[in-house]
Parts: structure tokens; C-alpha cells; sequence
């Protein structure tokens, strides 16, 4: 019996290069693809696979909302996760929120094949980088204020202290001093690098 196969991804040269490994298997029905989350529940409402390969970031909502979203309305589905990152914080996110598994996107045909075998076998399936990185310890998160949290959120969404200012009701000095404050228990000396580190350690 055939198993049917559905991916969610953005780039459409992934999403080629996914279906010209698998589109000649005997036991995969290929039965096409989504390149945001709109599409893919507009396709599910008509025909549900058996398994979906589902980016983390899509354009018009993460991964994570819509593999809970999707698992919700159809609990039978196996969903892996697929991405260019291995960062445990968002692996850990995708699982908790109903994957199956987590595949990098330059798995080989083998590894694909595996991983789809797995978890229709009811097993969870992660790429060796990917299980290499659920492994090693995880930072130690710094404790930030409730209202530190949303100064960082709006750093991450490229806002200016202005327009973070504006956007929060308090003054420039204060976004300042809520912006130092967050540098120096991140121990990071610049934005990127606060940015970067936060998103690793799923503060954001």
C-alpha cells in the first residue's frame, strides 16, 4: 500500500528537489505541495495525506502554529518536521506541538524514506544532526522581566528605541535602560548577537 505524501515549504527549488528524490518510489503517492499555511489547510479540507513534510518558517505562519493547527483538526495525520536548523529550542517547540519527527533539508533519499517509515510505524524519527542537538545541554535561560520580554520581542522585530517606545507607551530612556539591562543578562555586547542567542535559548 502507498503511502501518500504532502510537503509545506516556501522555497520552491526544496520542494523540487524533495519531490525528484521521492516521486519515482513505488510505495510514496506524491500528492503535491503548499508554499504557505493557507494553502496547505485549503488542500487538507479537500484531501489529507498520510504524512506531511512541514517547514518551520513559513511566510504567512510558523510551523509551529500550523502543525498544531493541522494535528487538531486531523489527529490521524503524522507530520515531520523540516527545516535548515537543528537548534534544540525549536525542535523541542515543533514536537511539543504534535511533529512526529524532524528531518534537516539536505536528508538523503534513505533518510526520507526512514523517517516516513518511522512514524507511520508510530515512532519518532530524528536526523543525526538533529538528535546530536536534543543532546547537548541546553543554555541556562537568564530571567527577564515580563516587560524586558516585550522590549526583546520588538529588538527581534527590527523596531527602533522610538518606535519601541511609541509602540509600548514609555519613554526612550526607559526602552535604553530595559535594552541594557537585557544585553547584560544575556551577556551578548550587541543586537545580532542578542537576537541570536535568544532565539536559540526559545525566548523568542
Amino acid at each position: 500500500m502507498k503511502t501518500s505524501l504532502f510537503i509545506v515549504d516556501d522555497h520552491y527549488l526544496v520542494i523540487e528537489g524533495i519531490r525528484s528524490v521521492l516521486q519515482y518510489e513505488e510505495n510514496i503517492d506524491w500528492l503535491g505541495h503548499a508554499m504557505n499555511a493557507a494553502s496547505c489547510l485549503d488542500f487538507l479540507k479537500r484531501q489529507q495525506p498520510d504524512v506531511i513534510l512541514m517547514d518551520v518558517n513559513l511566510p504567512d505562519k510558523s510551523g509551529t502554529e500550523l502543525c498544531k493547527e493541522v494535528k487538531k483538526l486531523y489527529p490521524s495525520l503524522y507530520i515531520l518536521g523540516l527545516s535548515t536548523f537543528n537548534q534544540q529550542a525549536v525542535v523541542r517547540n515543533m514536537m511539543d506541538n504534535g511533529a512526529s519527527g524532524y528531518v534537516l533539508k539536505n536528508a538523503t533519499k534513505e533518510e526520507l524514506l526512514e523517517a516516513i517509515d518511522l512514524v507511520l510505524g508510530g515512532e519518532t524519527y530524528f536526523s543525526q544532526e538533529v538528535a546530536h542537538a536534543l543532546n547537548e545541554p541546553q543554555p541556562r535561560q537568564p530571567v527577564i522581566t515580563r516587560r524586558e520580554k516585550e522590549v526583546l520581542q520588538l529588538i527581534a522585530e527590527g523596531l527602533t528605541n522610538a518606535e519601541i517606545a511609541g509602540k509600548l507607551f514609555i519613554s526612550i530612556p526607559t526602552v535604553n535602560t530595559h535594552r541594557k539591562s537585557i544585553l547584560e543578562k544575556f551577556d551578548v555586547k550587541n543586537t545580532a548577537t542578542l537576537i541570536g542567542k535568544a532565539i536559540k535559548m526559545g525566548v523568542i
